[in-house]
């Protein structure tokens, strides 16, 4: 199994597929006690690394939805001028 070091460089698809993986292999019992908490340790990271990509997205999301509602209301109309 890699190290947790590679998950940092993971797409969010990757760390998800990944993460579905582990949870299954841990829903059918893992053959030690030992490699249940790899793969659990394993699977907290991949879902720490969903995550960051997510409030990623959300902040991304945000920022254009405020940059485009600053640039429409930042406008002076010119139509008012004439």
């Amino acid at each position: 199994m890699p190290t947790h070091d590679d998950i940092a460089e993971l797409s969010y698809e990757q760390a998800r597929d990944e993460l579905v993986r582990v949870v299954g292999e841990l829903e059918q019992g893992a053959p030690t006690l030992e490699h249940s908490l790899q793969l659990w340790e394993r699977g907290e990271a991949l879902a720490a690394r969903c995550e960051e990509w997510l409030v990623g997205a959300r902040a991304r999301l945000e920022a254009a939805r405020t940059g485009a509602g600053t640039e429409a209301s930042g406008a002076p109309d010119r139509g008012a001028e004439a």
